[in-house]
């Protein structure tokens, strides 16, 4: 959206995973999470959205429902929201109510963010879909939740005659998330909210938000599209600084992708003594292009760009830093930055 002087403005949000640092337990990592929405609402953050993960050992949970039902309850105004749930795993019934209770607890605050992606090893959700997985039912699966959700499912569904419980005037926010064209096309043609995951680095954000707002179609959902794109930002007073906080989440991502998974976020001293080979500071070099690392004014300028370039309204910070002070700092000095009404 443009703003004064057509300069481009956006709305921040935090996606957090709720990583377990090195020295530190599953139990310490959702204590910091909590600690972390309390901080982005008083900020002046517009969401805080928790992932998704399976059989990921450097990630303290993996049912976003339950852990945002504690963090409603320890927040008061700020959105929250999954980031997102892995339709495919689940019944969309049972999602639906799970999502209507949140919305019944903290009324106009719940956002449900669907994904199609595993989440996990194939192993995991062979374990989650009984031994038969099935992504390509999920267009259906969205088509129901939708139906559940809001009392207009055909009348001839087979499900059409079920009450979804509690019944509430008010309905979670619906947004599809991904990394690919396929995703974006199906929230365009149902007139959902898209999520961009630009974090993974697998697509060109710009052509896929782009893509989505051309072939968004109105809907009783939304009148017109809205995009958010997840990046993933460090911020701090100098660059050097910045660098050397990043090098945790270097090694972090590099182990996942060569399959050497350290089962936590490693502390910037292991990254740094770290015996890397030429081609992992190759991978490290190439994954940098796609993060965004630096001072504020630095990040706010080219974080603008991305959202000027991609037609995004809103950006999802995600900021894997093993120092909780450090990681609280980078949030507070990118609210500065864009002038967050905390």
């Amino acid at each position: 959206m443009r703003g004064r002087g057509g300069k481009y403005m956006v709305s921040l949000g935090i996606l957090d995973h709720s990583h377990i640092g090195e020295g530190r337990t599953a139990r310490d990592a959702l204590a910091e999470t909590t600690a972390l929405a309390q901080a982005a609402e008083r900020l002046g953050y517009t969401r805080f959205w928790v992932s998704e993960h399976h059989s990921a050992r450097a990630i303290a949970h993996s049912s976003p429902e339950v852990l945002l039902a504690h963090i409603g309850a320890h927040t008061s105004r700020i959105r929250i929201g999954s980031g997102g749930v892995m339709l495919p795993h689940y019944s969309a019934y049972k999602v639906t109510e799970n999502f209507r209770l949140l919305e019944a607890l903290y009324p106009g605050r719940i956002d449900l963010g669907l994904g199609r992606a595993p989440g996990g090893p194939m192993r995991a959700a062979w374990a989650l879909q009984n031994g038969q997985p099935d992504f390509d039912r999920y267009p259906h699966q969205v088509s129901d939740l939708l139906g559940y959700l809001h009392g207009t499912l055909p009348a001839d569904h087979l499900f059409a005659r079920l009450t979804v419980c509690p019944e509430v005037p008010t309905a979670p926010d619906v947004w599809l998330l991904g990394s690919s064209d396929d995703s974006a096309l199906l929230a365009a043609q149902m007139g959902l909210a898209f999520g961009f995951a630009q974090f993974f680095g697998i697509a060109d954000s710009e052509a896929v938000v782009r893509m989505y707002r051309e072939q968004f179609r109105p809907s009783p959902f939304n009148e017109r599209p809205r995009a958010l794109v997840a990046v993933m930002a460090i911020c701090a007073e100098t660059e050097d600084e910045a660098d050397r906080l990043a090098r945790s989440s270097d090694l972090h991502f590099l182990g996942l992708e060569l399959g050497r998974d350290l089962g936590y976020l490693p502390s910037v001293e292991t990254a740094e003594n770290y015996p890397y080979t030429e081609f992992d500071r190759e991978r490290i070099a190439f994954a940098r292009r796609r993060r965004f690392i630096g001072t504020p004014g630095r990040l706010k300028e080219a974080l603008l760009e991305l959202c000027g370039r991609c037609g995004a309204d809103e950006l999802m910070i995600v900021t894997p830093v093993h120092d909780p002070a450090a990681r609280l700092r980078s949030f507070e000095l990118l609210a500065e930055a864009f002038g967050l009404g905390g």
